[in-house]
């Protein structure tokens, strides 16, 4: 991002607010007092249910790209889980990433690479970019759900909900680790797949951007950091494509289609 450009652009001032006080309520985890195993283990488990069923199935593989589909409760119930992760209301979230894989590392791109590791990263998201305003171009198959609509409007509220909860089975412990702790964990790693995949690793196919297949994004983020083979295949509901590829996300929807809940799977190769 350079230094004019942003300049053009007004800060949003809430988001900023916001990003600073969970960061700072992670740090009250250095407190002793706000250590111990259960509360890790809170954190873990939150990590999974919000950024590996929620964000990477939910949000990212189920809605953003079909790339599969599964029971109206069962979606509900992963776009919950995508909810609790706090980046931002759903429909807002599913357009901006539809609205990045049609412009990937060009001017419309929201995360476009070409401004800079810091910018992909989490920069974008402290500006009021112009794109925000043509969400509802790209959501139109979910904008008038109502469910869609109520976690639109209520994923914060939902969130100190969550907050209340873990306070009441383990005090203050649990909320530190499993909300603040847990949400910047997410955040970052959610993140590294605009940031560091377009940066590091290599590259199997022409996909016309700088995706990149990186291993150890894919690691954080249970499959997701293959990400050149997902630009190449953006409708394939299996990211890694190698044998070595693990990919933890497709596992899961391997589950999900034995179990019968997961139907129309589409692979790289499909027509």
């Amino acid at each position: 991002m350079t230094v004019a450009t942003s300049k053009q652009l007004r800060l949003d001032m809430p988001v900023i607010l916001f990003m600073a006080a969970v960061h700072i309520g992670a740090l009250f985890a250095l407190l002793p007092s706000n250590f111990s195993w259960a509360a890790v283990g809170v954190a873990v488990f939150l990590h999974w249910v919000t950024g590996g069923l929620g964000i990477t199935l939910g949000f990212h593989r189920l809605v953003t790209h079909r790339s599969f589909q599964t029971p109206k409760w069962l979606e509900y119930f992963l776009v919950f889980c995508g909810a609790l992760s706090c980046q931002g209301a759903p429909i807002d979230w599913i357009g901006m990433h539809r609205m990045h894989h049609l412009h990937s590392d060009q001017a419309p791109d929201p995360h476009d690479s070409n401004k800079g590791f810091w910018w992909s990263h989490m920069g974008w998201m402290l500006y009021e970019v112009p794109c925000r305003g043509e969400i509802a171009r790209y959501t139109k198959d979910i904008a008038n759900d109502p469910f869609y609509l109520f976690l639109q409007k209520f994923f914060f509220p939902i969130q100190i909900g969550l907050g209340v909860i873990l306070y009441l089975l383990g005090s203050w412990p649990f909320v530190v680790w499993g909300v603040f702790v847990r949400l910047v964990a997410v955040f970052h790693c959610t993140w590294f797949v605009n940031s560091a995949t377009h940066k590091f690793g290599y590259q199997t196919y022409e996909s016309g951007d700088h995706s990149k297949n990186c291993w150890w994004v894919a690691i954080l983020t249970y499959g997701e950091g293959w990400h050149n083979n997902h630009h190449a295949y953006q409708f394939s509901a299996r990211h890694g494509l190698k044998w070595w590829e693990i990919d933890m996300t497709w596992m899961t929807i391997q589950l999900l289609q034995t179990l019968g809940l997961a139907t129309k799977v589409k692979l790289a190769g499909d027509e």
